[in-house]
């Protein structure tokens, strides 16, 4: 049984005040092209299939279309859960008329989790949900975490006989973040322990978005669909391919180029702008630049611009260097200086003016008279 694990679409995300919809769309046409080439038995969505509870239009018919060629064009069943940037209760509308179509979605968190059979493997739909969520459809007063939460969901499971894997939504401790993720609470109680899933056979989750965050043969995360920040521009984005062998899952990750890469550029404005340099860039990427100029430099972002049309973000690194050097030289300065020196300056800065020859004596008795004592 052949089956891919992809997670944290974020349909309607906006990076640095731009949509990436359009760029979601290429991932997407590219992940289609995937699953035909690997002709899977199941897709699994572990939750963020939107950036919002109210996503834009676009971001809806977006994520139409495409369910509708996996399930309606190609025939595969599609397994999803909702995660903390969506709306549990909009997706979960129509779910029971929708499973005869071959989408099985679990947006709410009820007493019972929903278990789908596909090829003898049982998947285990846990859709996100906050501890008082939790707490309150189970009635339990001592859910007060995310791990309590996850405890009792699990304590609800009925496991099957043969393989079984839990799809859900969650921070596993111990995990690397990136900057595009939403903290699901403050500090430690976000996260649940990797122990929680030692009886499942594969744990298929999202919400990192760094496809390495978790290192485990049977706790993964597939990753974000794009990079959606500039902490990620390192990370390959892809989807994870899965087979079960009779004995345990194996897997294969698969990576996703985008359309535009978003990545980061470092040098000076006139090495960025030498037409040697940029000749071998993909110009069209969302960028970051790093402009490492010390100098003054007018209209900087223009003249980028015009080269790099998808610039996201401009540093002045340089600057930022000159700033704390010339902050650590003036820290400096103050420790090696006198008292009647710094007042000396102190007042030629407020007054405007030097001090009289009488303050400069008065200043040096008293300096004296301190040495003396």
């Amino acid at each position: 049984m052949k089956w891919i694990h992809t997670a944290d679409w974020h349909l309607g995300k906006i990076v640095h005040g731009e949509s990436m919809l359009s760029n979601q769309r290429k991932a997407l046409e590219a992940f289609l092209s995937l699953v035909d080439a690997e002709k899977p038995d199941a897709i699994v969505i572990a939750g963020d299939l939107y950036d919002r509870a109210i996503p834009p239009t676009e971001a809806v018919e977006l994520l139409d279309e495409v369910l509708g060629e996996l399930i309606l064009e190609r025939k595969i069943p599609v397994l999803a859960v909702s995660g903390n940037h969506d709306s549990a209760e909009r997706l979960q509308f129509a779910t029971s008329l929708l499973k005869r179509s071959g989408l099985h979605l679990a947006g709410k968190l009820s007493e019972r989790i929903d278990a789908v059979e596909i090829k003898g493997v049982t998947f285990h739909l846990v859709p996100f949900a906050e501890p008082s969520i939790a707490r309150y459809v189970y009635g339990d007063p001592d859910i007060r975490t995310h791990e309590d939460a996850m405890r009792r969901i699990i304590k609800q499971i009925e496991f099957a006989t043969g393989p079984n894997v839990l799809v859900g939504h969650a921070f596993v401790t111990g995990g690397l973040e990136t900057d595009s993720e939403r903290q699901l609470s403050i500090g430690t109680a976000g996260q649940v322990s990797a122990s929680l899933f030692e009886r499942f056979d594969y744990t298929a989750l999202g919400h990192l978005h760094n496809p390495l965050a978790f290192r485990s043969e049977k706790v993964r995360y597939s990753g974000s669909l794009l990079k959606y920040s500039f902490s990620e521009a390192t990370h390959v984005k892809g989807v994870d391919v899965l087979e079960w062998n009779g004995r345990v899952f194996s897997r294969r990750f698969e990576p996703i180029a985008p359309a535009r890469d978003l990545r980061e550029l470092t040098g000076t404005l006139l090495e960025l702008t030498d037409p040697l340099f940029y000749a071998e860039q993909a110009r069209e990427d969302y960028l970051k630049i790093n402009l490492t100029d010390t100098e003054a430099l007018i209209d900087p972002m223009g003249t980028l611009k015009r080269i790099y049309p998808n610039i996201l973000h401009l540093e002045r690194t340089g600057l930022v260097r000159e700033a704390s050097r010339a902050v650590q030289a003036t820290r400096d300065q103050v420790q090696a200086a006198s008292i009647s020196d710094l007042f000396l300056e102190f007042y030629a800065d407020v007054r405007e003016k030097e001090p009289t020859s009488k303050m400069k004596d008065i200043l040096e008795e008293e300096a004296t008279c301190g040495q003396n004592d």
